[in-house]
């Protein structure tokens, strides 16, 4: 590959910018890596569809810390790229749709009230389908995530929901996927601190904090704080909940993770923000 500048150009290996700029979405400057991306420029097709799935996925990532949409264009392009079809675009497009439909009258809201219902029920569908087509292990773990969370925050189903979650993180565990592995056992804590088991669920976020911290996901791991201050709050420790939500928050505007800063402020205000569709 070859990255052109204002006087020169130089070659560098696709694997080695594609994992910078993946490395610098993870913790938390997305447009910096974007600009990496947009600053190469490759001749072989392959090459430039590798480039423009990485930023349609680093644009979702910003997007779900920021609260922004830069992820429609992106998408956009990685499709123009790929116009037979590929498995990553789609599941690209599944978390975009995601996202979008948890939004209602411009809020999030989780539970299906006020969503389409076959919009919902699209979701899902391609959800499992992407799971049943996966290429691999990796990939069928983070359609089964999608299809957890897809049953979780869309359908109120909370019954359903932690299978996938176990599904992934065993595929997490056989990848040595660390942000899968990261994810699962986030919501799988959930379940545990909503089922009154505040023990595994403090045991499963400090772990996923670590392999959140470990894999470099600096918002990532600031979200996870956030749920370790729900414990705090819920053990009796309103002090120290309030002190490490105010950092979250802090740290939060600093990187721009704007969505991030307003949930850790709601928290300090006194909202749960684990709490299910059928609580408030």
């Amino acid at each position: 590959m070859t990255i052109a500048t204002s006087t020169a150009s130089l070659s560098v290996r696709t694997d080695e910018l594609l994992d910078a700029a993946n490395e610098l979405g993870l913790a938390g400057r997305w447009d910096r890596a974007l600009a990496l991306l947009d600053a190469a420029t490759a001749d072989a097709p392959g090459i430039r569809s590798r480039i423009a799935l990485t930023a349609a996925h680093i644009a979702l990532e910003k997007d779900w810390f920021t609260g922004g949409d830069s992820a429609r264009e992106r998408l956009a392009v990685a499709e123009r790229e790929l116009p037979d079809g590929d498995w990553d675009v789609d599941f690209a497009r599944l978390r975009h749709t995601y996202r979008l439909l948890l939004l209602v009258d411009g809020a999030p809201r989780l539970g299906p009230a006020g969503k389409d219902p076959e919009a919902l029920g699209t979701l899902r569908r391609q959800a499992e389908a992407l799971r049943d087509r996966a290429p691999d292990e990796g990939r069928r773990g983070w359609a089964a995530m999608y299809a957890g969370l897809v049953a979780d925050n869309h359908f109120a189903d909370r019954a359903a929901a932690p299978a996938c979650y176990v599904a992934a993180l065993d595929a997490a565990e056989s990848a040595d996927d660390p942000l899968l592995a990261r994810e699962a056992l986030r919501h799988l804590g959930d379940h545990d601190h909503d089922d009154g088991d505040d023990g595994l669920a403090l045991e499963r976020w400090r772990r996923a904090t670590a392999l959140g911290a470990g894999a470099g996901a600096v918002p990532g791991t600031l979200s996870q704080q956030l749920l370790l201050a729900v414990l705090a709050r819920d053990s009796g420790d309103r002090a120290g909940a309030a002190a490490l939500a105010a950092e979250v928050a802090r740290w939060a505007d600093a990187l721009g993770a704007t969505s991030l800063a307003a949930q850790a402020r709601s928290f300090l205000a006194g909202a749960d923000p684990t709490a299910p569709p059928d609580r408030p």
